[in-house]
Protein backbone atom coordinates (compact mmCIF):
# COMPACT_ATOMS: atom_id res chain seq x y z
CA UNK A 1 0.00 0.00 0.00
CA UNK A 2 0.95 3.02 -1.03
CA UNK A 3 2.34 5.47 1.74
CA UNK A 4 0.08 8.34 2.90
CA UNK A 5 1.03 12.48 2.31
CA UNK A 6 1.80 12.60 6.05
CA UNK A 7 4.00 10.14 5.89
CA UNK A 8 6.20 11.00 2.98
CA UNK A 9 6.02 14.96 4.06
CA UNK A 10 7.58 13.08 8.08
CA UNK A 11 10.02 11.21 6.22
CA UNK A 12 10.99 14.78 3.94
CA UNK A 13 11.37 16.23 7.06
CA UNK A 14 13.57 13.66 8.96
CA UNK A 15 15.78 13.28 6.02
CA UNK A 16 15.77 17.24 5.80
CA UNK A 17 16.92 18.12 9.12
CA UNK A 18 19.32 15.17 8.91
CA UNK A 19 21.43 17.05 6.06
CA UNK A 20 20.86 20.50 8.14
CA UNK A 21 22.30 18.74 11.33
CA UNK A 22 25.37 17.20 8.92
CA UNK A 23 25.61 20.55 7.79
CA UNK A 24 25.38 19.21 3.83
CA UNK A 25 22.76 22.27 3.79
CA UNK A 26 24.35 25.28 5.13
CA UNK A 27 22.66 28.42 6.62
CA UNK A 28 22.45 31.05 3.87
CA UNK A 29 21.85 28.27 0.59
CA UNK A 30 18.96 28.40 -1.17
CA UNK A 31 17.94 24.66 -1.39
CA UNK A 32 17.48 23.13 -5.21
CA UNK A 33 13.87 21.62 -4.81
CA UNK A 34 14.13 20.17 -8.41
CA UNK A 35 17.17 18.32 -7.54
CA UNK A 36 16.16 17.48 -3.79
CA UNK A 37 12.76 15.97 -4.97
CA UNK A 38 14.51 14.15 -7.82
CA UNK A 39 17.12 12.76 -5.48
CA UNK A 40 14.06 11.73 -2.68
CA UNK A 41 12.11 10.43 -5.40
CA UNK A 42 9.41 12.28 -4.26
CA UNK A 43 6.56 14.77 -5.79
CA UNK A 44 6.32 18.41 -4.92
CA UNK A 45 3.64 17.79 -2.18
CA UNK A 46 5.68 15.99 0.54
CA UNK A 47 8.33 18.60 -0.12
CA UNK A 48 6.66 21.52 0.13
CA UNK A 49 4.35 20.38 3.56
CA UNK A 50 8.34 19.05 4.67
CA UNK A 51 9.74 22.75 4.09
CA UNK A 52 6.60 24.84 5.75
CA UNK A 53 7.15 23.01 9.03
CA UNK A 54 10.81 23.64 8.94
CA UNK A 55 9.56 27.02 8.79
CA UNK A 56 7.53 27.66 11.20
CA UNK A 57 10.13 26.23 13.59
CA UNK A 58 12.76 28.36 12.30
CA UNK A 59 14.52 26.45 10.33
CA UNK A 60 14.44 27.87 7.10
CA UNK A 61 12.93 30.82 5.06
CA UNK A 62 10.54 30.29 2.05
CA UNK A 63 10.51 33.00 -0.48
CA UNK A 64 8.27 33.17 -2.65
CA UNK A 65 9.25 33.02 -6.28
CA UNK A 66 12.59 32.99 -5.26
CA UNK A 67 12.88 29.59 -3.52
CA UNK A 68 13.90 28.15 -0.01
CA UNK A 69 16.95 29.35 2.03
CA UNK A 70 18.38 27.72 5.19
CA UNK A 71 17.46 30.63 7.77
CA UNK A 72 20.73 31.77 9.71
CA UNK A 73 21.40 32.06 13.03
CA UNK A 74 22.19 35.15 14.05
CA UNK A 75 22.79 37.34 17.65
CA UNK A 76 19.01 38.38 17.62
CA UNK A 77 17.33 34.90 17.22
CA UNK A 78 20.36 33.71 20.25
CA UNK A 79 18.73 36.54 22.28
CA UNK A 80 15.02 35.43 21.59
CA UNK A 81 15.58 32.03 22.04
CA UNK A 82 17.45 32.45 25.21
CA UNK A 83 14.17 34.50 26.30
CA UNK A 84 11.57 32.13 25.40
CA UNK A 85 13.26 29.30 26.72
CA UNK A 86 13.86 30.75 29.95
CA UNK A 87 10.80 31.81 30.38
CA UNK A 88 9.35 28.27 29.53
CA UNK A 89 10.94 26.71 31.33
CA UNK A 90 10.86 28.93 34.32
CA UNK A 91 7.06 28.23 34.20
CA UNK A 92 7.50 24.01 34.06
CA UNK A 93 9.36 24.70 37.44
CA UNK A 94 6.37 26.68 39.02
CA UNK A 95 4.19 24.24 38.02
CA UNK A 96 5.86 21.13 38.89
CA UNK A 97 5.30 20.93 43.05
CA UNK A 98 3.03 18.22 43.62
CA UNK A 99 5.18 15.87 41.22
CA UNK A 100 8.83 16.52 41.87
CA UNK A 101 10.06 13.79 44.30
CA UNK A 102 13.77 13.47 45.80
CA UNK A 103 14.58 10.58 43.42
CA UNK A 104 14.18 13.41 40.57
CA UNK A 105 16.93 15.35 42.39
CA UNK A 106 18.54 12.57 42.20
CA UNK A 107 18.98 12.01 39.06
CA UNK A 108 19.56 15.49 38.48
CA UNK A 109 22.33 15.44 40.52
CA UNK A 110 24.32 12.26 38.56
CA UNK A 111 23.41 13.92 35.40
CA UNK A 112 25.90 16.85 36.67
CA UNK A 113 28.38 13.99 37.59
CA UNK A 114 28.12 12.84 34.16
CA UNK A 115 28.65 16.33 33.08
CA UNK A 116 31.51 16.53 34.42
CA UNK A 117 32.99 13.58 34.32
CA UNK A 118 32.68 14.53 30.47
CA UNK A 119 34.63 17.90 30.41
CA UNK A 120 37.33 15.93 32.79
CA UNK A 121 37.27 13.73 29.61
CA UNK A 122 37.12 16.64 27.01
CA UNK A 123 34.14 14.33 25.39
CA UNK A 124 31.33 17.11 24.51
CA UNK A 125 29.11 14.59 22.84
CA UNK A 126 28.56 12.95 26.40
CA UNK A 127 28.33 16.54 27.93
CA UNK A 128 26.02 16.86 25.33
CA UNK A 129 23.84 13.95 26.13
CA UNK A 130 23.92 14.82 29.85
CA UNK A 131 22.92 18.47 29.76
CA UNK A 132 19.92 17.99 28.00
CA UNK A 133 18.73 15.01 30.39
CA UNK A 134 19.67 17.16 33.51
CA UNK A 135 16.79 19.18 31.92
CA UNK A 136 14.56 16.73 30.82
CA UNK A 137 13.87 15.36 34.29
CA UNK A 138 11.81 18.20 35.00
CA UNK A 139 10.70 19.05 31.90
CA UNK A 140 9.12 15.15 31.68
CA UNK A 141 7.06 16.24 34.77
CA UNK A 142 5.30 18.89 32.87
CA UNK A 143 1.56 18.44 31.87
CA UNK A 144 2.11 20.90 29.03
CA UNK A 145 2.61 19.07 25.82
CA UNK A 146 3.17 22.04 23.82
CA UNK A 147 5.28 23.92 25.61
CA UNK A 148 7.60 20.88 26.04
CA UNK A 149 8.16 20.37 21.99
CA UNK A 150 8.63 24.21 21.64
CA UNK A 151 11.69 24.29 24.05
CA UNK A 152 13.14 21.40 22.34
CA UNK A 153 12.45 22.63 18.81
CA UNK A 154 14.12 26.01 19.95
CA UNK A 155 17.14 24.04 21.41
CA UNK A 156 17.67 22.29 18.64
CA UNK A 157 18.01 25.54 16.61
CA UNK A 158 20.51 26.06 18.72
CA UNK A 159 22.39 23.82 19.22
CA UNK A 160 22.08 21.19 16.13
CA UNK A 161 21.44 22.55 12.99
CA UNK A 162 24.40 22.20 12.30
CA UNK A 163 25.90 20.13 14.96
CA UNK A 164 28.77 21.87 16.51
CA UNK A 165 31.85 19.74 17.12
CA UNK A 166 33.64 21.97 19.44
CA UNK A 167 32.72 23.87 22.70
CA UNK A 168 33.93 26.88 25.53
CA UNK A 169 34.81 24.80 28.20
CA UNK A 170 35.00 28.02 30.65
CA UNK A 171 31.43 28.05 29.36
CA UNK A 172 30.25 24.56 30.33
CA UNK A 173 32.64 24.91 34.14
CA UNK A 174 30.14 27.88 34.91
CA UNK A 175 27.24 26.24 33.57
CA UNK A 176 27.91 23.10 35.69
CA UNK A 177 27.97 25.34 38.58
CA UNK A 178 23.52 27.08 37.18
CA UNK A 179 22.60 23.80 37.14
CA UNK A 180 23.77 22.36 40.52
CA UNK A 181 21.92 25.84 42.04
CA UNK A 182 18.67 24.57 39.91
CA UNK A 183 18.84 21.05 41.75
CA UNK A 184 19.70 22.76 44.77
CA UNK A 185 16.71 24.70 44.53
CA UNK A 186 14.21 22.16 43.52
CA UNK A 187 15.14 19.39 45.92
CA UNK A 188 14.51 22.01 48.57
CA UNK A 189 10.95 22.76 47.21
CA UNK A 190 12.43 26.12 46.53
CA UNK A 191 10.46 26.33 42.85
CA UNK A 192 9.89 30.47 42.65
CA UNK A 193 14.22 30.04 43.60
CA UNK A 194 14.50 26.90 41.19
CA UNK A 195 12.34 29.63 38.32
CA UNK A 196 14.87 32.31 38.74
CA UNK A 197 17.80 30.48 38.72
CA UNK A 198 16.64 28.50 35.00
CA UNK A 199 15.16 32.18 34.04
CA UNK A 200 17.21 35.01 35.52
CA UNK A 201 20.34 33.17 34.85
CA UNK A 202 20.71 29.89 33.24
CA UNK A 203 19.06 31.25 29.84
CA UNK A 204 19.58 35.10 30.39
CA UNK A 205 21.07 36.63 27.33
CA UNK A 206 22.21 39.35 29.40
CA UNK A 207 24.26 36.76 31.73
CA UNK A 208 25.51 34.20 28.64
CA UNK A 209 26.33 36.99 26.28
CA UNK A 210 29.97 36.90 26.43
CA UNK A 211 29.86 32.93 25.96
CA UNK A 212 27.53 33.48 23.70
CA UNK A 213 29.63 35.44 21.08
CA UNK A 214 32.56 33.69 21.85
CA UNK A 215 30.89 30.08 21.06
CA UNK A 216 28.99 31.21 17.88
CA UNK A 217 30.59 34.44 16.89
CA UNK A 218 34.70 34.76 17.01
CA UNK A 219 36.87 33.81 14.20
CA UNK A 220 38.19 30.53 14.46
CA UNK A 221 35.20 29.32 17.31
CA UNK A 222 33.33 26.28 16.27
CA UNK A 223 30.28 26.59 18.91
CA UNK A 224 29.42 25.36 21.68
Amino acid sequence: MDLDLNTLSSRVYEDLKRRLNEGSLRAGQFIDLSALGRELGMSRTPLRDALIRLELEGFVVIYPRRGVMVRPLDLSDIRDIYQIVGALEGAVALKIGNRFQDEDADRMRSFIDAMRAALDADDFDAYYVANLAFHDVYLDLSDNGDLVRTVRTLKGRLYDFPRRTGYVKEWERASLVEHGEIEARLRARDYAGAASAIRDVHWSYEVQERFIRSYYFATGSQGR
